[in-house]
C-alpha cells in the first residue's frame, strides 16, 4: 500500500525518474510506494473498468495510467476515464474521472493527498470504492463536500459518462457484465437487447416477403428489394406478405 510519509516539504524526485513498471508514484517530489493489489481490489477494478470503458460517451480509458501534471508529481489512478492517449510515456494533465479502490491496509492520509492532487490537476470527479465495511463509493469533486453513495444508488458523471452507474457495478462483476452489454448495444445504436430481437424479427419478415415474391416467379428489382428490407413497421410488413401471395407485380405491391 502507499507510504504514509508526511509530505511536509518538497522532495528530490521527479516524475521522469520513474520508469514504466516501477511501483512508485511521486507526490511533491517524494517517492510513494504502491504495493500490489489484493484480490478484492483486482476484481473490483476489472468490473469497474469494463463498465466505464464501454460507456458510449467514453473515447479513452485505462487501468493504472501515470499522470504528471508537473515535474515533481506522478499519480496513477486505479482507473482513469478520458485523457488516456495511445502512446508511451507519462500523460500530461489529469483524467476527467479517476477511480481508486481502497481495501485493507489503505493509507488514508496518502489517499487524501492523492485525491487532492488529482483534483488540483484538473480531474473533475474522483470515485473511491470502499471495499472494507459496507461497500460504498465516495465521490469527490472540486469545491463541494464529499458525498457517499451505497448499494441501490447511482453514480453520475455529466459530460464524461452517458449512463449512470449503479454503485454495485463498481465491484460486482455480475452487475458489471449486465451494464457492459447495455453499453455495447448502445454503441451499436440499440437501447436494449429486446431492441435487437425486435429488429431481427422485422428483418426476418422483410426477407420472408422477398422470398415469397421470388418463389412465385416474380422479378424483384434491386430498388424494390431495398425498400422492402428497409421497412421496419411489422404491421406494414405483415400486410405486404399477405398481399404478396396474390400480387402480379412486386413493384405494384408496394404502391
Amino acid at each position: 500500500m502507499p507510504s504514509s510519509k508526511q509530505l511536509d516539504s518538497a522532495g528530490p524526485f521527479y516524475a521522469h525518474q520513474v520508469r514504466v513498471g516501477d511501483r512508485y508514484e511521486v507526490s511533491e517530489g517524494h517517492a510513494v510506494y504502491c504495493a500490489p493489489t489484493g484480490g478484492d481490489g483486482a476484481r473490483g477494478t476489472g468490473a469497474g473498468f469494463e463498465v466505464l470503458d464501454t460507456d458510449p460517451a467514453v473515447e479513452s480509458s485505462g487501468i493504472d495510467p501515470g499522470y504528471s501534471p508537473e515535474p515533481k508529481t506522478l499519480r496513477a489512478p486505479d482507473i482513469a476515464v478520458g485523457n488516456v492517449p495511445d502512446k508511451p510515456g507519462w500523460i500530461p494533465g489529469a483524467p476527467p474521472l479517476a477511480v481508486e479502490y481502497a481495501s485493507v491496509g489503505q493509507d488514508e492520509q496518502e489517499l487524501q493527498q492523492k485525491i487532492g492532487e488529482l483534483l488540483e490537476a484538473g480531474t473533475q470527479l474522483v470515485w473511491v470504492v470502499r471495499l472494507v465495511g459496507p461497500r460504498r463509493v465516495e465521490q469527490y469533486a472540486p469545491g463541494v463536500p464529499m458525498r457517499t453513495l451505497g448499494p441501490g444508488e447511482q453514480l453520475t458523471a455529466p459530460g464524461i459518462l452517458r449512463n449512470a452507474v449503479p454503485v454495485e457495478a463498481m465491484y460486482d462483476r455480475t452487475v458489471a457484465h449486465e451494464l457492459t452489454l447495455r453499453n455495447l448495444l448502445q454503441r451499436r445504436g440499440y437501447e436494449t437487447l429486446d431492441a435487437v430481437r425486435q429488429e431481427g424479427h422485422e428483418q426476418g419478415l422483410a426477407q420472408a416477403m422477398v422470398d415469397v415474391l421470388r418463389a412465385r416467379g416474380l422479378t424483384v428489382e434491386p430498388s424494390v428489394q431495398a425498400r422492402i428490407l428497409a421497412e421496419r413497421d411489422p404491421a406494414v410488413l405483415s400486410r405486404w406478405i399477405t398481399a404478396a401471395v396474390t400480387t402480379d407485380s412486386a413493384a405494384s405491391l408496394l404502391g
